[in-house]
């Protein structure tokens, strides 16, 4: 479980570590740039320049990862995606201050390794993006947590529900310091019905945007985490060995 794909040739190895560098640069000129409204910018050159980064750096790493990955895991990347958005949607617009949206990420990134978790993030973003645009800038987030679950897990993460919910909430508060100044810089810490109000409430305590947003991160992000840890965890356990060895790249240590 969560091998790590290994032996890319050094023209795939280039492409997926530029693909990766340019989602980081993307992430970055969205929080220089902050534009003040994702919403009213839609044929802005920041808008542009984000759909261009984000797209760009996952395509790379798509033509980098998805050759040394078995056709049953390229096959379940597009259920991972749907699980994604579904349940995203869902959680997103019932009030509660979680996401659940990296469910599909997590599950690939346990079965394939933390590339193939880095790219099924980003994947995830910019098709969710597709639908709503609101998702595009969040990609960086969720390309960070696929990477970061798939090396947490490949070191021990799923030996036992314990490590996997501490795993959890230590990758909550990596993501979440990702995700916050998108959230307070492009959408004034509004991006959810839940964390929305979570964030209002604590500027109505006198914080500042981005530490009302920085702090319902730290508080949202690790609980979303972990829940979402243990959903794969326990749907990992509940697998076949066969059918976990026939999902891992064929390229792995």
């Amino acid at each position: 479980m969560s091998q790590p794909v290994t032996q890319l040739t050094p023209a795939r190895r280039g492409l997926a570590v530029t693909g990766g560098l340019i989602i980081l640069a993307t992430w970055i000129y969205l929080v220089l740039v902050r534009p003040t409204s994702w919403e009213s910018v839609g044929g802005s050159t920041e808008a542009i320049i984000t759909l261009l980064g984000y797209v760009g750096g996952t395509i790379m790493l798509l033509v980098a990862v998805l050759p040394v990955l078995p056709a049953r895991t390229i096959g379940l990347i597009p259920v991972a995606l749907v699980l994604n958005i579904v349940i995203g949607q869902v959680v997103g617009s019932v009030g509660l201050p979680l996401y659940l949206d990296t469910v599909g990420t997590v599950l690939v990134a346990a079965l394939a390794g933390p590339l193939a978790g880095l790219t099924t993030g980003a994947l995830s973003s910019v098709v969710w993006g597709l639908f709503n645009p609101a998702a595009l800038p969040f990609a960086a987030g969720s390309a960070l947590a696929g990477l970061l679950a798939g090396w947490a897990i490949r070191h021990g993460a799923f030996r036992n529900i314990l490590r996997a919910i501490l795993a959890g909430l230590l990758l909550g508060l990596v993501t979440g310091a990702i995700a916050a100044p998108v959230a307070a810089f492009v959408y004034g810490g509004t991006a959810g019905v839940g964390t929305g109000a979570v964030v209002s409430l604590l500027r109505e305590m006198g914080n500042s945007l981005i530490g009302s947003v920085t702090l319902q991160s730290f508080i949202s992000d690790p609980l979303d985490k972990a829940i979402v840890m243990v959903i794969v965890f326990l749907t990992v356990r509940a697998l076949p060995k066969r059918t976990l060895a026939s999902l891992q790249p064929t390229h792995a240590s």
